[in-house]
């Protein structure tokens, strides 16, 4: 275990511009694993490109984690997980308070050493369609135990040892996977295995009939939504609402052709969650309701 007083630089290689008034850091296999830094406002430090993960508690204070031109704000007792592989993304403080957190560092040939018959699905890649590398993890019960577990080892750094880290690195990726966020979790977790880039284009047309917002679709191509919205408009020649929609309904009118689906379920494979709605937005498009257009297309 290393520790370290006045104003270090981070052993994540986060630049630091402000006081830290205390620093502490535990390896693992010669890496950083885990981190406790204190922090005096205001306080900012920014992502380099790196090949890792790394998972930010709160213990004291907020942070506001800053990327493109969008904000996620992480109070006290949350967490964001974080690709670290992006650059150009900071988080600074919120407020006039100081801040503490502990960081847990994913390092993928740590976690191939430690899972050495088998990657767990949470770190494997999947089939999602998105560059999506970040989320903010809200107050855990089951995390806030583990953070206070790892508080216990920095102040009794003789009981470390690689074994207990090991199952440390083990139950953070367990409690992880079984989040609300899990999902995304593993989106941003096997991107260290599998680094795959999407292009916007092939992101947008993944979605396109799946009940996203453009709030969730924003973040699915790593932008703020006004970022989107004028990629979107470059790539599409139409705002995101209104190519969207017209693309929903489109299939909407092929489906009420040649299947004989139930107009609900039409609507919900469309994207739409709400009949109401689909119907009236069928109806502005081609001036006749779903029943009648079935009827009429089928005579």
């Amino acid at each position: 275990m290393t520790t370290a007083g006045g104003n270090p630089v981070l052993d994540l290689s986060y630049k630091v511009n402000s006081m830290v008034t205390d620093y502490k850091k535990i390896d693992l296999f010669g890496k950083t694993f885990i981190q406790k830094v204190d922090l005096k406002s205001p306080f900012e430090f920014s992502f380099p490109v790196s090949e890792q993960a790394c998972f930010l508690y709160m213990l004291k204070g907020e942070m506001d984690y800053q990327y493109d031109d969008a904000h996620i704000n992480i109070p006290t007792d949350h967490s964001l997980l974080l690709n670290c592989i992006d650059s150009g993304r900071k988080i600074q403080n919120v407020g006039n308070y100081d801040g503490e957190m502990v960081i847990v560092t994913f390092h993928p040939d740590i976690l191939k050493k430690v899972y050495e018959r088998e990657l767990p699905l949470i770190l494997q890649p999947n089939n999602k369609v998105t560059n999506q590398s970040s989320e903010k993890i809200n107050n855990d019960f089951l995390i806030q135990k583990y953070i206070e577990g790892l508080l216990f080892y920095f102040e009794n750094p003789s009981l470390v040892n690689d074994d207990i880290l090991i199952l440390k690195l083990k139950e953070i990726i367990l409690l992880l996977s079984q989040t609300e966020k899990s999902e995304t979790v593993q989106v941003i977790l096997s991107q260290l295995f599998s680094p795959t880039a999407y292009t916007f284009r092939q992101i947008i047309e993944a979605h396109l009939f799946l009940q996203v917002n453009i709030e969730e679709l924003a973040r699915k191509t790593n932008l703020s939504v006004s970022s989107f919205k004028r990629e979107f408009r470059k790539v599409y020649n139409d705002s995101p609402a209104n190519y969207i929609k017209n693309k929903r309904l489109e299939k909407a009118a092929e489906l009420l052709t040649i299947s004989g689906e139930r107009i609900t379920d039409i609507a919900f494979d469309c994207g739409f969650n709400d009949l109401a709605n689909f119907t009236k937005s069928f109806h502005e498009k081609y001036h006749v309701t779903p029943t009648n257009y079935r009827l009429k297309t089928k005579q």
